[in-house]
This record gives structure tokens, C-alpha cells and sequence, in this order.
């Protein structure tokens, strides 16, 4: 009963402690345990909850498997929002030049742990803030080529992660041009100026092996909305066979603006994540998005349950799905083999 009352009214027990103590006086120790008791839980439930600040890139709706993926991860630590855990978020809306001021909002907000859930830019906004609260980076880039952390089994200070294949996929999506396309030759590769870091990885990993499979690259570039449909349709008028599109967070942010501009301009596209080809693109090679955030959620989780960041490796997300939109390769006039069908994770038809 005391417990009922203490829970429903929990100031009740700070206005008559003072009577409590003498009962508990006549009523000796196992009364007094109860009462302790009791009051520790009064004392857990009125502390604070830890605060996880979320940088996003984009907008929430865009973050939508993501988010629900960080959610699961997070559980899987003992944590869930609104009960024992809350999130700040902060949203850039595509804007990568608020990402500093954003960061600096959820230092302000004394976040436990700070996620950079966008990319390579919020996880150098992050790291440019603060050099103490936890920082927990999802990149596509190497983190130690992009001076995140100076090694990735041991990185020591207040930043850890999870990096995915993005990046490191280039070659692998220009088989699939060859066995899509079986004579092409002239492959487009659409760069943003803006992050030299990511266009010069991706560029790295395919021109060795363009030059071996007997591939031409041309490089076009865009940072800015309004180069979008510029540059498809100088892609369309130079009659390039096959667009690749670098893992930049600028053209994640529009993956279905992107996609329907390629299937206007007639443009056979591979790029990264479902939204791109459910939209409309042909075909999206990349890191699973479900197991890349989930595991960002997890290591979040960690932290908050006493890890130190600097003692937790850089994981390397390694699941990787092939999806196609068979619509749309049936709009360009592209028969796609049985063979890369049967490979697929998901058709689109």
C-alpha cells in the first residue's frame, strides 16, 4: 500500500519523512527495508533520461528505414525511446552548411551520445563540435582517410562507427553494367565537386578495373539541384551506355529526383538504396540499409550502457542486396538476364 502511494504521489514521502522515520522506529528493520525500497524507485523514476542527439542530413521522411532500423538497434541494447531513452533529432533538410550549427544545438542539449546519421558531413560536423560527448558515425568512406579516427580496431578519443561498401562496391556495379549491357564501353560516373573525399575513394576503386574490362570513363559532376538535369542531359546527348552515380550524401538526399530524371533522359542509372529504384531507377547495389542502421543503433546503445567509443572498433556494415526495377528496364528497352534476376534480393516489376 505504501508503495501505491509513494507511486502515485511521489512528493507524499519528502513531506512526511520525518513521521515515517519514528514509525520505523517501532516497527524495526524489515519496515525500514520496504520504505528504502520504495524510495529508491521513487528516486530512478524521477531521474532524468539519458538523450541521444540524431543528426540527419536530410529530412524524417527520408529517414524512414533508417530510423525504424537505429530504433531496433537501440532495443537490442535494453533501450527504447520514450521509456528509458529520448532522441533529439536535428534535421539539415538536405543543407549540408547548417550541419555545424545543428551540432552545436545538440551540444547544448547535453546529448549522452551523438549520432551522425548522415553520412560523411554530419560525422565531420559532429567531430568539429566537440572532442568529449560520444560521437557514433555512419560513413561510406574510409574513416581513417577521412580523419575520423586514427585506427579503426582501436580509435581511440570520443568517435566510433559503422562504415559501409558503398564506396568500395564501384567495381562491382560496373560487372553488373557488363553483364547488363553486354556491349557497352562508355560508362558515366556522376561526381559531387563539393566532397572531393567520397568522388576521389569511388573514382580510385573503378578505374582499374574500367581499364581491365575495357570500359570508358566520363566524369560529370553536380552539387547543386539545379546541375541535376544539366548534367543527365549531357549524359543523354554524349550517348553514354550506363550512369554511376558516387555514394555522396547530396544524391542520397534525392535518390528519387534522381531516379526519375535517369528514366526521363532515358539513362540506364545504378546507385545506392531501395528508394532510388522504387522510384524508378534501374537497379541499386549497396549496403543493406536495415543492417547498417541497426548496427548504429547498437553500438548508440552500447555507449550509453558505459562503453568507451575509443574502445569500440569501426564495424564494417558487409551485407550487401542487389534489387531491380524490371518496369524500368523494360521502359529502356533492356532485357535483363535470368541469370542477374536470379541473383536479385528484389524485383520490382
Amino acid at each position: 500500500m505504501l508503495a501505491m502511494l509513494v507511486c502515485r504521489h511521489p512528493g507524499w514521502l519528502e513531506r512526511h519523512l520525518g513521521q515515517l522515520i519514528a514509525f520505523l522506529k517501532c516497527r524495526g528493520l524489515v519496515a525500514a527495508i520496504g520504505v528504502m525500497t520504495v524510495w529508491s524507485h521513487v528516486v530512478l523514476a524521477q531521474q532524468p533520461m539519458p538523450i541521444i542527439g540524431f543528426l540527419g542530413n536530410a529530412s524524417p521522411n527520408e529517414y524512414e528505414i533508417r530510423l525504424r532500423a537505429f530504433r531496433e538497434g537501440l532495443k537490442t541494447t535494453g533501450f527504447v525511446e520514450g521509456q528509458n531513452v529520448a532522441i533529439e533529432y536535428k534535421w539539415a533538410g538536405g543543407d549540408t552548411s547548417r550541419l555545424q550549427t545543428l551540432a552545436k544545438e545538440l551540444v547544448k542539449h547535453q546529448v549522452a551520445v551523438l549520432v551522425a546519421g548522415g553520412g560523411t558531413p554530419t560525422a565531420l560536423a559532429s567531430k568539429a563540435v566537440t572532442a568529449t560527448i560520444p560521437i557514433v558515425f555512419a560513413v561510406s568512406a574510409d574513416p581513417v582517410e577521412l580523419g575520423l579516427v586514427p585506427n579503426l580496431n582501436r580509435p581511440g578519443g570520443n568517435l566510433t562507427g559503422i562504415s559501409n561498401l558503398n564506396v568500395q562496391m564501384g567495381p562491382k556495379r560496373l560487372e553488373l553494367v557488363r553483364e547488363l549491357l553486354p556491349g557497352s564501353t562508355q560508362v558515366a560516373v556522376l561526381l559531387n565537386p563539393d566532397h572531393p573525399d567520397i568522388g576521389n575513394s569511388f573514382l580510385r576503386g573503378l578505374e582499374p578495373v574500367a581499364k581491365a574490362m575495357g570500359f570508358q570513363l566520363h566524369i560529370f559532376r553536380a552539387s547543386k539541384d539545379d546541375e541535376l538535369d544539366p548534367a543527365f542531359s549531357q549524359i543523354a546527348d554524349q550517348k553514354m551506355d550506363a550512369l554511376l552515380i558516387a555514394p555522396d550524401v547530396f544524391f542520397v538526399t534525392r535518390s528519387e529526383q534522381l531516379a526519375k530524371i535517369s528514366l526521363r533522359h532515358a539513362v540506364p542509372t545504378i546507385y545506392t538504396y531501395r528508394p532510388f529504384v522504387a522510384a524508378g531507377g534501374l537497379m541499386t547495389y549497396s549496403s543493406d540499409e536495415d543492417e547498417y542502421y541497426r548496427l548504429v543503433g547498437t553500438y548508440a546503445g552500447r555507449i550509453l550502457k558505459g562503453d568507451k567509443p575509443g574502445d569500440l572498433p569501426v564495424h564494417q556494415s558487409i551485407k550487401v542486396e542487389l534489387i531491380i526495377n524490371l518496369k524500368t528496364a523494360k521502359a529502356l528497352g533492356i532485357t535483363v538476364p535470368l541469370s542477374l534476376l536470379g541473383r536479385a534480393d528484389e524485383v520490382i516489376e
